[in-house]
This record gives C-alpha cells, structure tokens and sequence, in this order.
C-alpha cells in the first residue's frame, strides 16, 4: 500500500512517495491502475506470487479505511501488507523498513492504526529529510523535490521497487536484513 493524496496537486510532493513509488513498479513491469473501491488497484504477478498495489484514493489522513476494506476483501492477513510512506526523520532516499511501529507523527500511520486497531503491521518508511525551516513542515511535506532529489529519486526509487519484490517472495525478515539502511 502506497501511502499519498490523490490529485494534479500532490503528484510530485514529498509526501506522495508511497504513490510515487507505485506508479515506478508499475511503469517498470507495465501494470496498469484500475479505479476500484476506497482506491487504484493494479494486480502485480511475480516469481509465482500474485502482489496487490494499492494506492488509497481517501487521502493521506484516512488511508486505514482503504487498506482494512482490501485486506477484509482479498483475505489479506496483516502480516502480508506493506503501507509505504514518507518519513521527515531519514535522510533523503534512506529506507527503514520495520515489522511495527509507531506512527512517527505521520497521518496516514496514524489513522491506519487506529482503524487496524494496531501498530503491528509492516511498513516501508522513505527518508524525505528534513530540510525545512521552522514552522514550514506542512509546506516542505507537500512541496515538490528540489533538483538533487530528482536526479537520486530514480535509483531510490529502483531501490524501493526491489524492497516490494522482495517483500512478496522472500518475505519481511530477509528483506529488512537486505536493504534497511540502503
């Protein structure tokens, strides 16, 4: 589950990169994005393993009632999610990726946990940076990446694509150990 908002708007924001990193595997393998309830869905076939992408259509700050709706529908176990999304506290392109957590102040983390009714879910946390003068978070968050993040967000974003593929077929503990802190 890529976590971000839907609109021309928000697109190329920080905040979008659960979307972005989505929209990058999908492009990579030719999927498509259907319109589907609470959401954009594009089925993803890989080494045997059918993997469901979903990008939440009820914005950042309600993302949980997208990701219940489908875990219930497809008979998803909570184990088998993953809810990709910014984070202000790593570096620009770093990965933290963590079979639980707190919400870290993040919205669509916290509204997620609330409608699971926990934090012991997995999750893909991309390090946006915090290069933002007091008071300006909002601002930074849903701004759109400055020059050097644009030319590093293709590799990262390559990075990001492995972490997903890896997820489905070997699973979170391998994947944490092959690419947290990359």
């Amino acid at each position: 589950v890529g976590l971000g908002n839907i609109g021309a708007d928000y697109v190329n924001t920080r905040h979008n990169i659960g979307f972005k990193v989505l929209d990058h595997l999908a492009r990579k393998e030719n999927l498509e994005f259907q319109t589907v309830k609470l959401g954009a869905l594009a089925e993803y076939k890989f080494k045997g393993r059918t993997l469901l992408l979903l990008k939440p259509n009820t914005y950042m700050n309600l993302s949980g009632k997208a990701i219940k709706y489908w875990m219930d529908k497809e008979n998803i176990p909570i184990e088998n999610i993953l809810v990709i999304t910014d984070d202000l506290n790593l570096p620009f392109g770093t990965i933290r990726i963590r079979t639980k957590g707190s919400d870290g102040g993040h919205n669509g983390l916290k509204n997620t946990q609330l409608v699971l009714n926990t934090s012991n879910y997995p999750r893909f946390r991309f390090g946006i940076s915090d290069e933002f003068k007091k008071g300006k978070q909002v601002d930074y968050v849903l701004g759109e990446w400055d020059d050097a993040e644009k030319a590093s967000l293709p590799e990262r974003l390559d990075v990001a694509a492995e972490i997903i593929r890896s997820f489905g077929t070997a699973g979170l503990e391998n994947t944490m150990t092959a690419f947290n802190g990359k």
